[in-house]
């Protein structure tokens, strides 16, 4: 495990060490959670994990990459590691987001293909203090199970300076595999200018599947704590 994440670190540098130099912004994160959950679904078997990215900006441009520890119960999956990049245009007030992503996982089985890639297409849009926004996610092969698409509303507004409310609802089909729905709703608070802390509720429409239960998409609260800089 430590291997991995120090050669997933080594490789990050490597990408954006030419970035730095260039014109533009990078910056980073660090976080710990007791859960990591991707769209209603643990990632980390219900356990902890321990996350980081590197973000590149230069105007409308953004790319990045991202890592976190992973326990999908094959004794071999411990590391994933996503790199993405896009657009962000604006409109009047809706922001708009493209761009793709691709999920790797280095230690993966030799005899299985859970990496796979998605483009993404997003929009926000201003509503009194909060926003309102939609995006969707498209993947040709969603590791080795055929076609897959991800759609999902979500919504967010500030309580304080330092407190907000944010939550999603979304839909994931999968052309041979699970099809569910999956919402959130959290707390965000600032802790100070680079330390924030969320609390959220997380479950899905799905528990069980051909008679068997499916522990990890049942509903559980996870508490990330993040350091950006």
């Amino acid at each position: 495990m430590k291997k991995s994440l120090l050669a997933a670190a080594t490789a990050l540098g490597l990408v954006f060490a030419g970035g730095a130099m260039a014109e533009g912004a990078l910056s980073y994160n660090i976080a710990v959670t007791n859960d990591y959950v991707w769209r209603g679904v643990s990632q980390s078997g219900r356990n902890e994990a321990v996350q980081g990215g590197i973000d590149y900006t230069n105007g409308i441009f953004y790319a990045g990459a991202w890592a976190s520890n992973v326990d999908f119960g094959d004794n071999e999956t411990d590391l994933e590691v996503d790199v993405y990049a896009g657009v962000k245009p604006t409109y009047k007030d809706f922001s708009f987001d493209f761009g793709g992503i691709y999920y790797g996982y280095p230690n993966q089985p030799t005899d299985t293909n859970l990496s796979f890639g998605e483009l993404k297409a997003a929009v926000s849009h201003p509503i009194g203090a909060g926003a309102i926004g939609a995006a969707a996610y498209y993947s040709m092969d969603f590791g080795g199970a055929g076609e897959s698409l991800y759609s999902e509303l979500n919504a967010s507004y500030p309580i304080t300076e330092k407190l907000s409310f944010s939550g999603a609802m979304g839909k994931q089909y999968i052309e041979d595999g699970i099809d569910y729905t999956t919402w959130n709703l959290g707390l965000g608070y600032t802790l100070t200018e680079a330390l924030s802390v969320d609390v959220r509720y997380w479950d899905t429409g799905k528990h069980e599947y051909q008679g068997q239960p499916l522990t990890n998409y049942k509903d559980r609260i996870a508490v990330t704590l993040k350091a950006a800089f």
